[in-house]
């Protein structure tokens, strides 16, 4: 069955992928191509962040993590895996994705730094993007997938040439598809030079300064982080980018230099809940595939293979569909 794919990031790519690999002719039609989409700007490390609802994305970040993995014990695909430290300043309870994470444990005292008082341990793909994209782009070219790029303003461009649709334009669906329970939700970053870090760390819980991240890759390291609902500015905040240093300061050795070589902007597609499903339209076919919040990445592989199943029922005339959406409602998602 051939296939249109909208939207060139990550889940647009990993769709497209798992589809070739299943047979279907594929092609993605984008505005932006990497390394101008806004799955370029992710951090990106594997963590199940701002997507809901927690049991689908449960499903979606565990069988992501298996793909990613697997592919950090290859060459120039951009992931690898190392450890990584959640600090905490108060006790918690276990996050609700421990099962999804083989080897998860409390961290010991030594593992701490001054003024937390507990943590926790994982190991975790981190996935460089630059390095990334490129190579989920090349394999799907290597597949037989073409790439256009052109925006679309409507669905029916896209039916004009192909049965089924897979809509992954991430927030541009709520200009698609009047999806107004999508909002962005603003983050900055900083790109600086590596840092003598062995694993990546985490401070979520301090309410005063803002969360804290520093996630080292092979030849940067990315500091954040920032998380503004509604905000659609893609403007560089000075300000913000002072109080990134500062916050990622207080986890490091004293003195350590902190040179900046870029202020990166990006929106996270926020929504209620994670869209995956399919829809019929006047006997016509697309299948949502938006609205990961923060977990874009995290989510790829597992929603990618959903994506596939449920295009695979609809060839085999079984394909779970549901109704009409009212796009000013938050959307129902369908399993398989």
């Amino acid at each position: 069955m051939h296939v249109v794919i909208l939207g060139c990031g990550v889940s647009g790519l990993s769709c497209g992928v798992r589809l070739l690999e299943a047979g279907h002719p594929v092609e993605i039609w984008a505005r932006e191509l990497p390394p101008h989409t806004t799955s370029d700007v992710a951090a990106a490390v594997w963590y199940p962040y701002h997507a809901f609802p927690q049991e689908r994305v449960s499903a979606w970040a565990g069988r992501t993590l298996e793909v990613l993995r697997a592919l950090a014990r290859e060459p120039d695909t951009g992931v690898r895996s190392i450890l990584g430290t959640e600090l905490l300043l108060r006790p918690a309870p276990d996050p609700w994705w421990t099962p999804c994470v083989p080897g998860f444990r409390r961290a010991t005292p030594a593992e701490l730094l001054p003024d937390f008082v507990d943590g926790y341990v994982f190991e975790a793909p981190v996935i460089d993007m630059p390095r990334y994209l490129p190579y989920l782009l090349a394999r799907f070219r290597r597949l037989g997938g073409s790439v256009l790029q052109r925006e679309v303003r409507s669905l029916d461009e896209a039916w004009d040439v192909a049965p089924l649709v897979i809509n992954c334009t991430g927030l541009g669906s709520r200009e698609l598809l009047g999806d107004t329970s999508l909002f962005p939700i603003r983050g900055e970053v900083l790109r600086v030079e590596p840092l003598p870090l062995e694993r990546f760390l985490f401070d979520e819980q301090d309410e005063t300064r803002g969360m804290t991240y520093l996630i080292p890759r092979f030849q940067d390291c990315i500091l954040g982080g920032t998380l503004v609902e509604g905000s659609w500015s893609l403007e560089p905040d000075p300000a913000q980018a002072e109080a990134i240093l500062a916050r990622a300061a207080r986890l490091l050795p004293a003195g350590t230099r902190l040179h900046v070589l870029q202020h990166l902007v990006g929106l996270r597609p926020g929504r209620p809940s994670v869209r995956l499903e399919l829809e019929q339209v006047g006997g016509r076919h697309v299948l949502h595939n938006y609205g990961h919040g923060g977990a874009g990445v995290t989510l790829s592989w597992g929603c990618a293979e959903e994506v596939v199943a449920l295009a695979g029922q609809l060839a085999g005339g079984t394909a779970l569909v549901g109704p009409a959406w009212n796009p000013s409602s938050t959307g129902r998602t369908h399993g398989t």
